[in-house]
């Protein structure tokens, strides 16, 4: 049987933070849907179509073959509803620190209600990119710091390149 893992986030920009939880997720499951949520109301640095590559491109160059398991989706809805669309069993959360988990159990607590049968599983993240956010890595790179400790390399090119425009 075939293991699904559904991995939601905005990813604008990925991380090393994200490829870091990607790295274990891929020890959960066969395949992993990385979702990317796309909101009308938000005002994102990068588009969707720039945010798939861009997490490809990362994947390639970080995971190699395992990269061939990651598979890329926008949803607009809920999670769980993006979850059992994809026939995801498991939904993948990383965790930073104890604040994010404890809004983590609370939306863990909310989905397991609404879908009782996709299992959600938090990942820790590894002490060395514990402290990134796309946020901070936003903020940091608008006003001209560098970044390339906290993003994979075609991820801070990319950031340079839309900066500069």
């Amino acid at each position: 049987m075939t293991s699904t893992a559904l991995y939601a986030g905005s990813f604008d920009p990925v991380t090393n933070g994200h490829m870091d939880i990607l790295r274990g997720a891929l020890v959960l499951a066969d395949s992993i849907i990385v979702a990317i949520g796309v909101q009308a109301n938000k005002n994102p640095l990068f588009t969707f179509e720039e945010r798939v590559e861009l997490i490809k491109e990362a994947s390639s160059q970080s995971l190699g073959k395992d990269a061939l398991r990651i598979h890329v989706v926008s949803f607009s809805g809920l999670v769980v509803d993006a979850a059992r669309e994809h026939n995801a069993r498991i939904m993948v959360r990383g965790l930073r620190d104890g604040t994010d988990l404890d809004y983590e159990m609370q939306m863990s607590g909310m989905n397991g209600q609404m879908a009782p049968d996709v299992l959600t599983v938090f990942l820790p993240a590894s002490p060395a990119v514990r402290h990134i956010t796309a946020t901070l890595v936003r903020q940091i790179a608008a006003m001209g710091g560098d970044i390339n400790d906290f993003v994979p390399a075609v991820v801070a090119e990319a950031i340079a390149k839309k900066l500069s425009q």
